[in-house]
């Protein structure tokens, strides 16, 4: 079995040997389903490393048989075959293959096992989800640095761990600022349309999801691009390397497919980070609570007419579409001057850390105010940020 040992002295090597892999996390739920990729390339992996090449040959030649066009279980297959022959000394010993074409199956198979093997802590939740809106009934979190797609759903506020998906990011990584940089966006978007099969090219695979990038306060960075899209692959195509969009979020087709059932256009947050913060439920909720607090006193100043307490809760670099601070100020103390009476209750409230170097929320909410002279309903949402330890609103703006 001498091609066990070399092969395991490469990338399967690495994969077996790191102990939250070998053994997994203390807490995490149990592993996905057998019926996943995931599943049945550890399950290969481990036929190997207890040298059982017939079944983790004959696993693999199912798992093919299942998806025609995995490109990384046709690569083990051809591993387990030339083995029989002589040894290898690589994973991917396929001598005609471009190298930089195995150098992406590789870097797949590790991101891909790696997230398998360790899942989501079973009584954590990414720290980003803080409140839903009742109508959002799921949410999706995407880990650029694992690859990793989850999809939460709503359980009376609480994000609830649903299931995961490998996803393709930007060929150079994340922080997307300009059109064209081929990198993907960090932060808090939504889906904003559903495109079918039918009107895109078969690049796309069977659809395609938009999202708000760029959002409000991407516009305020001078961030700029478009089309950024959750979508599919080529027909030809099972899954794609890692890093290998032009940003968007790439999933199989089979796994958009899945991912279709929990959005919902209009609705569903869709937050990309560099890596997941994870809080256990204590610590969820109090920073959650600390949010929901600073947003109650706003609307009770602003309710209570108290103009200076009101403006207090505003960043003194607070930006919106018609100006900064020094207008808005001068805005609301005149507005403050006609009014005997307001009332104002916020509903279908939502609250998302956003991910990134900035400690900032996107607040969301469907304001209903009234006062003496004036009433409507408006969806409005909000971006505050700490400055000093404090929450501040540095924008605010329709949504």
């Amino acid at each position: 079995m001498r091609w066990i040992h070399v092969v395991l002295r490469g990338t399967l090597a690495l994969l077996l040997a790191c102990p939250l892999l070998a053994a997994g996390t203390p807490g995490v739920p149990a592993a996905a389903p057998a019926a996943t990729p995931d599943a049945a390339l550890g399950a290969i992996i481990q036929a190997i490393s207890r040298s059982r090449l017939d079944d983790a040959l004959t696993q693999t030649e199912a798992l093919i048989a299942q998806h025609p066009n995995f490109r990384l279980a046709h690569l083990i297959r051809g591993d387990l075959l030339l083995a029989r022959s002589r040894p290898l000394d690589a994973f991917g010993n396929a001598s005609s293959a471009p190298e930089e074409k195995l150098s992406d199956l590789r870097e797949e198979a590790i991101v891909r096992l790696k997230a398998y093997r360790n899942r989501p802590p079973a009584h954590y939740v990414p720290r980003y989800l803080l409140q839903m809106a009742p109508e959002q009934t799921h949410a999706i979190v995407v880990d650029t640095l694992r690859s990793r797609l989850y999809v939460y759903q709503n359980d009376d506020g609480r994000p609830r761990f649903i299931t995961d998906y490998y996803i393709t990011h930007g060929k150079l990584g994340t922080e997307k600022g300009r059109e064209g940089d081929k990198r993907t966006p960090i932060g808090v978007y939504h889906v904003t349309a559903s495109l079918p099969p039918q009107k895109l090219s078969d690049f796309y695979g069977n659809g395609a999801f938009p999202i708000s990038y760029p959002n409000e306060w991407d516009r305020l960075q001078g961030r700029d691009g478009h089309g950024i899209w959750l979508h599919g692959t080529p027909s030809d195509t099972y899954s794609r390397p890692p890093r290998a969009s032009d940003g968007c979020v790439v999933l199989t087709n089979p796994d958009l497919a899945r991912l279709a059932g929990f959005l919902q256009v209009g609705i569903t947050p869709v937050i990309i980070s560099n890596t997941v913060e994870w809080l256990n439920i204590e610590d969820w909720r109090s920073e959650r609570d600390a949010l929901l607090q600073q947003v109650e006193a706003w609307r009770k100043d602003w309710e209570g007419r108290h103009v200076d307490r009101y403006l207090s809760h505003y960043s003194r670099q607070f930006r919106n579409n018609e100006g900064g601070y020094a207008q808005w100020a001068e805005q609301k103390r005149m507005v403050a001057g006609g009014k005997t009476w307001i009332k104002v209750a916020l509903g279908k409230l939502s609250i998302f850390r956003s991910p990134g170097k900035q400690d900032m929320a996107v607040i969301t909410f469907e304001q209903d105010y009234r006062s003496n002279n004036l009433s409507n309903v408006l969806k409005k949402r909000q971006y505050w940020q700490k400055e000093r330890g404090r929450w501040k609103i540095v924008y605010e703006g329709f949504a």
